[in-house]
Parts: structure tokens; C-alpha cells; sequence
């Protein structure tokens, strides 16, 4: 009894809590916290992370791996630990509010006479080379705190800093320019009056003739002459003909050992090596200094020497050290005549005991192409031995058609169907051409180029750090012209000689994935259409197939559109090239690379679901240590958990779980590709996990699995708010599948009571049962947990399909679940809405022309018409979008003159007349993936039909919405929507009279 007495008690109380939290509203949205930055030291003692608000100043927090906390540094951002585990550095942000007034100001329009006024105040507060933003922009600092006594020291007016990769011996550090004080400024300030009130006048006549406008530019041009003696008499007269350049800064150097500074000056660029020993300094020239010249600058670490590595030149780049920082090679352009469309670059080389740099080609050299140059924007590296010396070529571009002056020039694209891309394609990366170099080798023996890579070739895969016998490259030139309905290319694969540059066939026509071992003896193969892997042995030059006894399908086992499934992927090759780890859709196989020996599993997840990926913990992991701890990120594919888990190599026994439990981990990001963290010294993980009830939090645990230790508490607000729970909900869809869902459902759910329910999805989500999701405007995405906690469900179905029908297919799982949630008694039938974007969009226009179910539908970015958007262009790439409905997402399979029927079946626009469901619209005149013109198909269709429809076109915005305001106004529009047509409230006035052009700005409609 007291026990019944007790529970009804404690059940009390939790109403009354849940009856004190309030909904979540549109104000919440800005403090909501997410993990950032995360870092692990080298000897797992302490931990720095980064907590960040959706808008506000980020926390960069300093932690014991055992919890304790040792500092938190406001709006510290982008740090890194030294190898010694001694210092953390830093970027310290300016404020958030004193960043956004930046902004504001930055953006607010400067009128007619005013804006001249500006233009001339800035050039002169400019001088030679000088910052005009500088007193009214806010610099990061650079902060450094020094683990044992936690002390911080903040350095304003930051502008980069570097640390060495394998090194503690030094920290540098570049500083912006000094910002100008307003007193020191005083003296100019009647010369710029006076220049102010001549603009003012001269702009005042322009009203009363045209004539006048090139006397402003004459009185300007005078006005700052003016300014000039004042400056100038502080240096040498620069020659007239000399144009001023971007002045370098302060370069400080600190030695973290000893903990003396150094400062350079006139400093524009630096490089350190990775082991610290060597440090690269580029100097500019001093403007209004006609004996200052621009120089290169090596400095030896240990001993302070500075050398003089190149004087006088245009520009340099590129630089770029070896491993033992003993070589630097860079490219330099030092021609003396003035050149504004061509410049060529040489390439230089320095090492310690030469005078200065040694010039080592340019477009002369032997082995260069015809036609090419040494590039100035390729990428240059040593090998890892640093015996090679890879740079890039490019192709040297005639200069453009000035003969003819702008205004006489046609303006035109010229379409070719022999082109292997499309012209929308070719403009969109014409930037991107222009800078396109090749990879190259300069052999020091022969004092030649080596061209590895071209216009055919124009990616290699190098291997043994750049120091393989093998490389290999895979091409599709000639053949591109099919991914325009196809999606892909076929490709052929070659092996590439770096000695020699030769190349040979290995495979023709092949679509798929190859992964070189690290040495380049052997290159894993797989081919999308035999569904197969085998091997390419270098040696032998033969191609063997590789984990044929494994029995069950390496590839997407649940592959639903009309091509090819992909791959489940590899681990990772293992040391020695002898195995690779291969993915099947649980579990993890070591597969031999001769073929012939057996492959074995070495975890066993298909018997219980359970899904095993490899969890690389190291950034510079190059391969698999043959007696190595393996771990793994598992997924339960029953109930969602997920976790961590095992393996000694040594040991050849199952996996051991560290844990699993009912959370989704934390994605990739900073500090390794797995999103898991481990110390390198020690056998601590680090990790972030959450649930859709506890906000994502970041951990702490041993290896061994005991000893959790939870770091952060983010959000401790949310226990104001009404939340909520998710589950997984399963149900027999129209075609007979048992499939699943999430419900998410209001927090103090009563079964006895009805809900309104809004109806969210895209593909298959079940995955996510875990997730966390913060409330936040969200790009397209309904904001499902803002709509829970006031009182709504959401449904989340998984949606199977059925090539030649996606429309059918949306139909019958969305509309099967929805109905099985009815049926279950708290859902009030006649409140359901449905929302979707996107590909989600398209279904949800679809699915309305099908059932009168939902009453209310909100569509972002939908397609209506498919012959229409069959050769639409998805702006954001360049791409034809006929592809889609061929072989991928739209899963139509077919053309429009193969099967229009299908294109007909499965448009929403053939079907308008049917629709009775109230619908919004979303398509924004900037989407690059769906064309603006099928929102506005879409309306005009639903208007001539005189259907209730609503079209919102966020100006300038993308498929999904990126500025922040606008995020913001769609969630409050959403809401109103749902609330007017699934709660009853009062509709606002954008729904019910609309916003004519001329209350742009004036009258959002958002009041009643």
C-alpha cells in the first residue's frame, strides 16, 4: 500500500514539474549551446573544447580529463597543444556584439555625395599601404596558457600563428597592423575637410550638369596630392612610376623553451617546419623607400641564424619545407617588366650551406610542357624522405582580347556538344581552371622536369609519402559527356612511373573505388558493376580477385535507386601491404592480398545487427599496425544504440564492447576522421555523446571501459522548457513491409488525449532515433523539437521505394504510418499536417494531389513538373539535373522519351486539381539545386485552380536558407501555419490578405 502510495505521489509531482515548464519559443533559440573544437592532450591529462551558442560569445574550455575544471577562456577559439603538453594556444575573438556592429556598419549604404566623401576619407587615412578599417574593426588576440600555472596571457591584434606539427620549441605569431589613433591622425584633418567640402560642392553641381562630373574627379585627384608632402616627408620620395604595395607587419617569435621573443618587422608570410628547426620569414619592401626591397629569410631554430634567401622579387609563394626542415623550395616571379595579364613563376631552392636560393626552372627548363609554365598556385612538398621535390605546371593562358574596347566586345557563351562538360559547368569552375596546375617532379640529378599528371591525368595518387615506386591515377577525359544523364563516368585506371612519368593501363572502363596500399605495391579495386573487389599487384602488373569466399554482399544491401549500390568501404590496409580490412554491412573482414589465403572476420555483428566500422584515432595513421588495438564505432541497427568497442590484434579473439548504450556519438570533426578522440600517450578516449532528451555532452573513458567521466553539462535551460521523448515506432506499410519510424511525443504524454501531429521526412531516418536536436531555426528541416514542446507530434516514417514510382512509394509509407498512428487513438485525424524540403518537399506536394488527409502542407524547394526539371540546371554545380531521374534520387529509371508516363505518374502538377490540402511554398530565387521556376509552376498552378496556396521567396537565399533572419522569420511563419490550421488559433495577416511589393519592408505581415 504505501509502496501504490508512494508511486502516486511521485507521479503528482511530476506533473505539477511538467506543468510549471513553459513551451519553447522563438526567443530561445540564440544561447542554445553546441561542442565545438575538441582536443585531447598527448598524455591524456587534460582535455580543451570549445562551447558554443547558436549566436553569442563561444567558451573555450581547459579540463582534467578527470573532470576538474582548470580554465575557461571567453570566445576562445581554434586552439592546438604544443607536443609537450605544456601550453595551449589560442585565437581570442572580439565580442559578439562589438563583431555585429562591425557588420552593421559595413552594410549600411552610404548615399550619393556622402559616399564619394567616405571613399576620399578612407584612401586618405590609407596613405601608402596603411589600414583605413583599422580603428573600427576588431582584431582576435592571441591567448597562451601555460598548463602548470594556468596562466593566461592574451597578445592583441592578432593576425595568424603557427606551431610546428612534431615540435614545442617555438610559437610564432604574426600581428595585424597597428590601428591608427584618432589624435595621431589630427593633422591631416584640415586637409580632409577641405577635400570634403570641395566633393560636397562639385557633387551639388552635378544636378545642373553632366559635364561637371570629370572636374570631381580632377578636384579629388588634386585634394589628395595635397595630403601627400605630409607623409612623404617622413621618408625617401618613392619614384613615380612605383606602385605601393601591402606593407608586412610584426613578426614575433617565441621560444618556448627558453622563453625569449623576437621581433621582425615588414613580415606578409612564414612557414615552420614540421620538426621546428626551420622557420621561413617573407619580407615586403617598406613603401616610400626606394632602397627597400622585398626578401625571403631562413631562420635556424636553435642557433638564431637568420639567412638571406632571396632578394627582389615580385611575388612569392608556395612555400614549402621537408620533414627535417633542411630543404625549402618555393616559386618566385621576379620579371622586371611590368606585366598585368602574364607572369611567370620560377621555382627556387635553398638549403643550409648555399649563399641563397638556387633558381631551379622556370618555362625553359627541359621537360616542361609546350605551352606550360612552372605554376605559381600549385601545391609544392618534399617526399617524406626528401629525395623528391613534387611541383605543379600549368598551362599558360593567351591574354584576353583588349583590342576592342569593353563596350564594342560581344558578350556570349558558346555551347558545344562535343564539350565534355556543360558550359554552365566550365563557367562555374572557370576560376578554378584558370588556377589548375599538374603535378610534376624536378629530378635534382638531371636538373629536368618529370610531368606525372595532365590534362588527361589530372589527379595522382602518390604513395610511401611521395616516395613509392608506384603511383596511379584513374581518368575519364573524353568520356564525360554521359554523366549528364548518367551520373558518373566510366573511367580507366593507370599505374604512373615517378621516375619516369611513363603511365600504364591497368583497367578500362571502370566505375567504382581503388585504394593503393601505403607502399603502392598493391591497389585495391572495386567495381560497381561485377560488385566485386580484387587487387592490382605492381609486381606481377596482374589482377587478382580478392574476399570472393566472403559470402555475404560487400556492397548497400537496401540499395533503392536505379544504379549501381556502392560499397560498404574499407578500414584501412594493415602494415606490410599484406591485408586490408573490408567492410561488409556489419562487419569488418581482413582480406589477404594475394587472394588465395581465406579471409576471416574479426568481429561478428551480423548474428545480433550490430554494425562494426574501424575508428581511425590518429590523424597521420598511414596504415594498420599488424598488432595494434583496433577500435570500432558499433550501431545497433535494432535499437539504435551505439558505442565503442575492441579488439587486440595479439589476442585474434572477438571484439569486447566498451560500452553501448541508447545515444547517437558524436560525428566527425575536429581531431580525427572518426569523431573519437585518444590520447597518443595514454589509453584515454575522448568523445562527445547525446540523445534527443540530453543535450550532447562531451566524455572521458579508458580503454579499458571503466571510469566514465562526463566533462560538460551544455544547456542546463532546457529543464525550463517543456521537452520530450523520441521512440522507435513500427507499422506494416501499404506494400506490405514492416518498417519503422520515430515518435517523438510531447513531454507528460497522455495516451487519452488527442494530439495534433505534423508529418516530417526526407528518406529513411530511423538512425537518428537518438540524435539530439537542438531547437534552432533551422535551414529547411522542420524544427522538431520546438513543435513537440508545444504541444504537437511528430512522426518521422521511413520511406522505401520503388523504381519508376517515388510518388506511389512516399504515398505508401507516409500516408500507411500516419493512418497507424490514427488508429491508435492520440492523434486527432482531422489536425495532421505535413512538412518536408527538398526531395522531402516533392514528396510532401505529391502525396496532397493523393489524399485529403493532411489538413495543412508545407513544401520547401519542391519539384512539381519532372519534364520541366528533367533538364533544369542545378545551378549551385553547373550540373544538369536529367540524372537524377535516370539513375539516382528520383529513381524514375528511365528518360522522358523512354517512358513519359512515369514523368507524368509521379508530377505533382498532372494531379493539382485533385488537391484540397491548404499548402505552403518555399523557392527562393537563389536555389541552386532546384530550379525557382517549379515553386513558381507550383503556385501559379494551385492559383489558376484557385487553390489555398502560399509562396515565400527569400531573396537571394539558397536551396536551404543560410542567413540567420531568415531562418529565423520561416520558424515563426511555420508556426503561425500549423497553429491557424491543426490548433485553431487566429491566422496572421500574411496568410489571410498577403503582403503586397509595395509593403515590402514595412509591413511583414506577422501581426494579425
Amino acid at each position: 500500500m504505501k509502496k501504490i502510495y508512494l508511486f502516486l505521489v511521485v507521479m503528482l509531482f511530476s506533473k505539477l514539474l511538467s506543468a510549471q515548464k513553459k513551451p519553447l519559443d522563438h526567443t530561445v533559440y540564440d544561447g542554445w549551446q553546441s561542442i565545438a573544437e575538441k582536443y585531447i592532450s598527448n598524455d591524456g591529462k587534460f582535455v580543451v573544447y570549445t562551447i558554443t551558442p547558436q549566436e553569442g560569445d563561444a567558451t573555450l574550455v581547459i579540463q582534467q580529463s578527470d573532470g576538474k575544471k582548470l580554465l575557461d577562456v571567453a570566445r576562445g577559439y581554434n586552439a592546438k597543444i604544443t607536443e609537450d603538453n605544456k601550453y595551449i594556444v589560442f585565437k581570442i575573438k572580439a565580442t559578439y556584439q562589438q563583431l555585429h556592429k562591425n557588420d552593421r556598419a559595413a552594410a549600411k549604404p552610404v548615399p550619393g555625395a556622402a559616399a564619394l566623401v567616405a571613399a576620399v576619407v578612407r584612401v586618405a587615412a590609407k596613405g601608402g599601404g596603411g589600414n583605413a578599417s583599422a580603428a573600427s574593426t576588431f582584431k582576435d588576440s592571441l591567448g597562451i596558457v601555460e598548463i602548470t600555472t594556468l596562466k593566461l596571457e592574451k597578445i592583441p591584434n592578432l593576425k595568424t600563428y603557427k606551431l610546428p606539427d612534431e615540435a614545442s620549441n617555438i610559437l610564432v605569431y604574426l600581428l595585424e597592423k597597428p590601428v591608427i589613433d584618432a589624435a595621431a591622425a589630427r593633422p591631416e584633418r584640415d586637409s580632409v575637410s577641405r577635400i570634403k567640402a570641395i566633393t560636397i560642392l562639385v557633387d551639388s553641381l552635378l544636378k545642373v550638369t553632366d559635364s561637371l562630373k570629370l572636374k570631381l574627379a580632377e578636384v579629388q585627384t588634386k585634394g589628395m596630392a595635397a595630403l601627400q608632402p605630409q607623409r612623404s616627408a617622413l621618408s625617401t620620395a618613392r619614384p613615380a612610376d612605383e606602385t605601393p604595395v601591402e606593407e608586412g607587419t610584426e613578426l614575433k617569435i617565441r621560444d618556448l623553451i627558453t622563453g625569449k621573443n623576437q621581433s621582425l618587422l615588414l613580415v606578409n608570410d612564414y612557414v615552420v617546419s614540421k620538426n621546428g628547426n626551420a622557420l621561413m620569414i617573407k619580407l615586403s619592401k617598406k613603401n616610400n623607400d626606394a632602397a627597400s626591397k622585398p626578401a625571403i629569410l631562413q631562420m635556424t631554430v636553435v642557433t638564431n641564424k637568420i639567412d638571406t634567401v632571396l632578394k627582389g622579387f615580385n611575388d612569392a609563394k608556395s612555400f614549402a619545407f621537408d620533414d627535417e626542415g633542411k630543404q625549402l623550395a618555393f616559386v618566385a616571379e621576379r620579371d622586371s617588366a611590368k606585366r598585368e595579364s602574364q607572369k611567370y613563376y620560377k621555382l627556387y631552392y635553398y638549403k643550409n650551406g648555399l649563399d641563397s636560393a638556387k633558381f631551379l626552372a622556370d618555362r625553359f627548363t627541359r621537360g616542361v610542357p609546350v605551352k606550360h609554365t612552372i605554376s605559381e598556385f600549385g601545391a609544392i612538398d618534399f617526399s617524406k624522405s626528401g629525395k623528391r621535390l613534387f611541383i605543379g605546371t600549368s598551362l599558360v593562358l593567351p591574354p584576353k582580347d583588349t583590342t576592342l574596347p569593353e563596350s564594342e566586345r560581344a558578350g556570349l557563351d558558346i555551347w558545344n556538344y562535343h564539350d565534355d562538360d556543360l558550359m554552365t559547368v566550365q563557367l562555374k569552375n572557370v576560376e578554378a581552371d584558370t588556377r589548375k596546375s599538374y603535378l610534376a617532379r624536378f629530378d635534382f640529378e638531371t636538373n629536368t622536369i618529370i610531368p606525372l599528371s595532365n590534362e588527361k591525368f589530372p589527379r595522382i595518387q602518390k604513395t610511401l609519402d611521395g616516395d613509392g615506386d608506384v603511383f596511379y591515377t584513374a581518368t575519364d577525359f573524353g568520356k564525360r559527356v554521359a554523366r549528364q544523364w548518367q551520373g558518373y563516368t566510366f573511367s580507366d585506371l593507370y599505374s604512373i612511373n615517378p621516375i619516369t612519368g611513363d603511365s600504364k593501363l591497368i583497367l578500362t572502363n571502370y566505375k567504382g573505388n581503388v585504394y593503393p596500399s601505403f607502399t603502392g605495391k598493391y591497389l585495391l579495386i572495386y567495381e560497381d558493376k561485377k560488385r566485386a573487389y580484387s587487387i592490382y599487384n605492381s609486381t606481377t602488373q596482374k589482377i587478382n580477385t580478392v574476399a570472393a569466399d566472403i559470402k555475404f554482399p560487400l556492397y548497400d544491401e537496401e540499395n533503392d535507386v536505379p544504379d549501381d549500390p556502392n560499397p560498404y568501404g574499407i578500414g584501412k590496409w594493415m602494415e606490410g601491404d599484406k591485408y586490408v580490412l573490408i567492410n561488409d554491412r556489419f562487419d569488418v573482414w581482413k582480406v589477404a592480398s594475394d587472394g588465395v589465403e581465406k579471409s576471416i572476420p574479426l568481429t561478428f555483428g551480423r548474428f545480433n545487427k550490430i554494425q562494426y566500422r574501424y575508428a581511425s584515432v590518429d590523424d597521420d595513421e598511414k596504415f594498420i599496425k599488424n598488432d595494434a588495438l583496433l577500435l570500432f564505432k558499433i550501431f545497433d541497427e535494432k535499437d539504435k544504440s551505439a558505442g565503442l568497442a575492441q579488439l587486440n590484434l595479439k589476442s585474434k579473439i572477438s571484439p569486447s564492447i566498451i560500452f553501448k548504450e541508447p545515444v547517437a556519438l558524436g560525428a566527425a570533426g575536429f581531431g580525427g576522421g572518426s569523431g573519437i578522440l585518444k590520447a597518443k600517450n595514454a589509453n584515454l578516449l575522448a568523445f562527445t555523446k547525446e540523445s534527443f532528451e540530453t543535450s550532447t555532452n562531451f566524455y572521458t573513458r579508458k580503454l579499458n571501459g571503466a571510469d566514465e567521466v562526463k566533462l560538460s553539462a551544455t544547456n542546463a535551460q532546457q529543464a525550463d522548457y517543456n521537452w520530450g521523448t523520441s521512440e522507435l515506432y513500427k507499422w506494416k506499410a501499404y506494400t506490405g513491409k514492416e518498417t519503422e519510424g520515430i515518435l517523438y511525443k510531447p513531454e507528460g504524454f497522455d495516451a487519452k488525449k488527442k494530439y495534433p501531429m505534423i508529418v516530417y521526412f526526407y528518406e529513411r531516418n530511423n538512425s537518428t532515433l537518438h540524435n539530439y536536436r537542438a531547437p534552432a531555426p533551422t535551414a529547411s528541416a522542420l524544427n522538431i523539437p520546438f513543435f513537440v514542446s508545444r504541444g504537437y507530434i511528430v512522426f518521422v516514417p521511413d520511406i522505401w521505394y520503388k523504381t519508376g514510382h517515388p510518388g506511389k512509394s512516399a504515398y505508401d509509407y507516409i500516408v500507411s504510418g500516419t493512418r497507424a498512428l490514427v488508429k491508435d487513438g492520440f492523434v486527432d485525424s482531422t489536425k495532421i499536417g505535413i512538412q518536408g524540403q527538398s526531395w522531402g518537399g516533392y514528396q510532401a506536394a505529391y502525396v496532397i494531389t493523393q489524399t485529403n488527409l493532411y489538413a495543412a502542407a508545407w513544401a520547401g524547394a519542391p519539384v512539381v513538373n519532372m519534364f520541366s526539371a528533367y533538364g533544369g540546371i542545378r545551378w549551385e554545380s553547373g550540373v544538369t539535373r536529367q540524372f537524377q531521374y535516370e539513375k539516382t534520387q528520383t529513381r524514375l529509371g528511365a528518360s522522358i522519351w523512354e517512358k513519359p508516363e512515369l514523368y507524368i505518374e509521379n508530377s505533382p502538377l498532372f494531379h493539382l486539381p485533385k488537391v484540397k490540402t491548404p499548402l505552403v511554398i518555399m523557392s527562393n530565387d537563389a536555389d541552386g539545386a532546384v530550379p525557382w521556376y517549379q515553386g513558381i509552376e507550383y503556385f501559379t498552378a494551385m492559383r489558376r485552380l484557385n487553390k489555398p496556396v502560399w509562396l515565400l521567396v527569400y531573396n537571394g537565399e539558397a536551396h536551404n536558407l543560410v542567413e540567420r533572419k531568415n531562418r529565423k522569420d520561416m520558424q515563426i511563419r511555420e508556426q503561425q501555419y500549423f497553429d491557424w490550421l491543426l490548433k485553431g488559433e487566429k491566422p496572421t495577416k500574411w496568410l489571410t490578405e498577403g503582403i503586397p511589393a509595395v509593403m515590402k519592408g514595412r509591413d511583414w505581415g506577422l501581426g494579425n
